[in-house]
């Protein structure tokens, strides 16, 4: 009767930590798109200047994937939706011209980018993105590419410090049931 109870427990606790495992995976992954795909952020040709609002438009970003702004001899800049509107670059909420530019994504919403580069935002340099609520990213709904994918090939894995939480509980965990059995 003994064994049985203790095969029991052991049953359960392997069971805990195998959906615990599956449901911390499933939040710790984000991932980082490179704007523009292998064009990076550029004035685009004058007959496509809404070629990053496109590609905005076939990917699908979730709070805490990362945006990869790759450009030479220019800016990026984060702004409200007036300074995109206008172009208008003097209130940026964000700046950088380091010409590798990650923006971490860090709240469901719009978000409003600009060329910083005098008259660039003007030639189609801008774009828009909109990051799902958790909600919206589970369901499937909300625009984007559909189905969670990217139909770019501009996303990348990236593992958050999640996953070393993730590592420390499932040895923790292990530790204690060869501890007591």
């Amino acid at each position: 009767m003994a064994s049985h109870s203790l095969s029991c427990s052991v049953q359960v606790v392997v069971s805990l930590i195998i959906f615990s495992s599956l449901l911390l995976a499933h939040h710790v992954s984000s991932f980082e798109f490179q704007v523009g795909d292998k064009n990076g952020w550029g004035v685009p040709p004058a007959n496509d200047s809404k070629i990053y609002n496109t590609w905005a438009s076939h990917n699908r970003f979730k709070v805490g994937d990362t945006i990869c702004f790759k450009y030479r001899k220019d800016s990026v800049m984060q702004v409200n939706v007036e300074g995109y509107k206008n172009c208008n670059s003097t209130r940026p909420n964000f700046f950088s011209n380091t010409g590798n530019t990650i923006f971490n994504l860090d709240h469901a919403g719009l978000f409003y980018f600009i060329s910083g580069a005098a008259g660039h935002c003007e030639r189609g340099q801008r774009m828009i993105v909109r990051v799902l609520a958790h909600e919206d990213s589970l369901s499937g709904t909300g625009g984007g590419g559909g189905g969670g994918g990217s139909s770019s090939g501009s996303r990348v894995a990236v593992l958050s410090y999640g996953v070393a939480k993730l590592v420390i509980v499932q040895l923790v965990l292990s530790y204690t049931v060869s501890y007591i059995f």
